[in-house]
């Protein structure tokens, strides 16, 4: 990817909603996810995930998406821009899918997200634009199926993000651990 991996969008939602509004900034709470958004907090808040145990660990604070895969899906006819899939931030210049689980994003001058695993797209992503779903799923050489929805993480250090910031990635020590869904 680029030398330079940088943020292309930002955004979020004070409600449950599939897309999120861009944004000229967002704020990163430590711990918590973005200020003002549905996904903030602590514990899960995805409605889903609140009805099975509201006690469980919010690893989804922050979702991220590498915005390469706006121009894929635009090469098939579909129109996704920052927001649309419900990330808060939006990259570009960067494989979000190939880092290992507890790598660390430097963005900006401050903030600090430690990503936790990939984004498992559901049938929201149809409702948005009809075959989405499909189109973001693939298959590697061996069969397995590839996630393309982007990441989750949670905050370590907080920090205003804005478009343009850079991102620098710091790997975890010790040997790496691919990304599951969480």
């Amino acid at each position: 990817m680029s030398d330079h991996p940088r943020v292309i969008g930002v955004s979020l939602a004070r409600g449950h909603h599939f897309s999120k509004q861009p944004a000229l900034e967002i704020r990163l709470l430590t711990g918590l996810g973005v200020a003002g958004d549905a996904h903030m907090g602590e514990t899960v808040k995805h409605r889903s995930r609140v009805a099975k145990d509201p006690t469980q660990p919010n690893l989804r604070q922050v979702h991220l998406i590498q915005s390469e895969l706006f121009d894929e899906l635009a090469a098939r006819g579909f129109n996704v821009q920052p927001g649309d899939m419900g990330e808060n931030i939006a990259t570009r210049g960067i494989d979000l899918l190939r880092l290992p689980e507890a790598a660390r994003l430097e963005i900006g001058g401050e903030a600090i997200v430690e990503i936790t695993g990939l984004r498992n797209p559901c049938v929201q992503i149809d409702r948005f634009q009809q075959g989405l779903m499909q189109a973001v799923l693939d298959r590697d050489a061996d069969g397995a199926l590839i996630r393309k929805a982007g990441v989750m993480a949670v905050v370590i250090r907080g920090g205003d993000i804005r478009v343009g910031d850079p991102i620098r990635m710091r790997l975890p020590e010790g040997p790496a651990r691919p990304l599951k869904p969480v």
